[in-house]
């Protein structure tokens, strides 16, 4: 066989991997442009993409609520903002929805090249890692994202801003009526940009969804045998600081907000190491009964008395 010919065979699989791999993609983005798509549906005279968005902005909305606002309002200030919102929406959670179907086409395009025991290890994490995302992003919207809220436009008095704007009168103990003077400085109010409160809302989620992935990294890490569950806690102290450091980062300078997170990431973190401990103890029991693993190595290393 000449060089020509032994070049043409070795490259002829990589051309088949590159072709799979491009009708793979193909297939992906069709599902994600039409996750798109489906964004735009109307429903009861709006579409799904605006009751998405009235959904993640409902914490802002309830926090004005509380602090004195009958009817909150967010605006946009250029006449394509809004509709950018709505496909920033629409391509976030498209991408969700359409997570499934791009998920199976990566697995498909992996699994001939892996062994079936690499594939029992790594198909539970693939289902795994999207539901612990959801967690992460119900938690920030129903839990940080409503006392990030309240945290940050608290400052604001919003009942008395209000009624020096619309005039609200005050009644005195002997019927007077006080119509409310404008002070001597700026009324500062809060008028909210629909994309910089989105903004924010996303952050918490993504940052949330991404700290939930924890136990499911560290338990495919321990799998791999690259940390045990004894390295994670040895470095348990360290792993606290370093979660300190996160809570302050990611969420405004509120005590009870940075401990709810510290608190959530820490057991998760304890979660993992428990993981951890499970897959090992499992590798062992299976070499245990493979004949691999000999109880006397372990004695080996014991001083003779301890031994006996």
């Amino acid at each position: 066989m000449s060089q020509t010919e032994e070049l043409d065979d070795s490259t002829a699989p990589l051309i088949e991997h590159l072709a799979e791999l491009r009708t793979r993609l193909i297939r992906s983005v069709i599902a994600f442009i039409i996750a798109i798509t489906v964004f735009f549906i109307p429903i009861q005279g709006d579409f799904i993409a605006v009751h998405v968005l009235n959904f993640l902005m409902e914490p802002i909305v309830e926090t004005l609520r509380d602090l004195g606002d009958p009817s909150p309002t967010l605006q946009y200030t250029s006449p394509q903002e809004y509709l950018f919102t709505l496909f920033r929406i629409s391509m976030v959670f498209g991408f969700a929805l359409a997570f499934p179907v791009i998920g199976f086409q990566m697995w498909r395009f992996v699994a001939p090249g892996l062994y079936r025991q690499e594939k029992n290890a790594f198909l539970p994490f693939l289902i795994a890692s999207p539901v612990m995302f959801l967690l992460g992003a119900s938690f920030a919207q129903f839990v940080v994202t409503p006392l990030a809220m309240a945290f940050f436009l608290g400052f604001a008095d919003v009942s008395s801003v209000l009624a020096i704007v619309f005039g609200e009168p005050e009644t005195l103990p002997d019927g007077a009526v006080i119509t409310p003077e404008a002070s001597e400085g700026p009324t500062i109010t809060f008028f909210g940009k629909v994309n910089e409160s989105l903004d924010i809302t996303l952050k918490f989620i993504m940052a949330f969804g991404l700290c939930f992935q924890l136990p499911v990294l560290l338990t495919l890490m321990g799998k791999a045998g690259l940390v045990s569950a004894e390295g994670l806690a040895n470095v348990r102290k360290y792993a606290m600081v370093g979660i300190l450091v996160l809570a302050a980062v990611v969420t405004p300078p509120d005590v009870i907000t940075q401990l709810i997170l510290f608190t959530v990431v820490y057991g998760l973190y304890e979660v993992s190491i428990w993981l951890v401990r499970r897959v090992e103890n499992k590798r062992e029991a299976k070499l245990r009964a493979e004949g691999y693993y000999d109880d006397e190595d372990d004695l080996g290393d014991l001083p003779e008395g301890d031994a006996k």
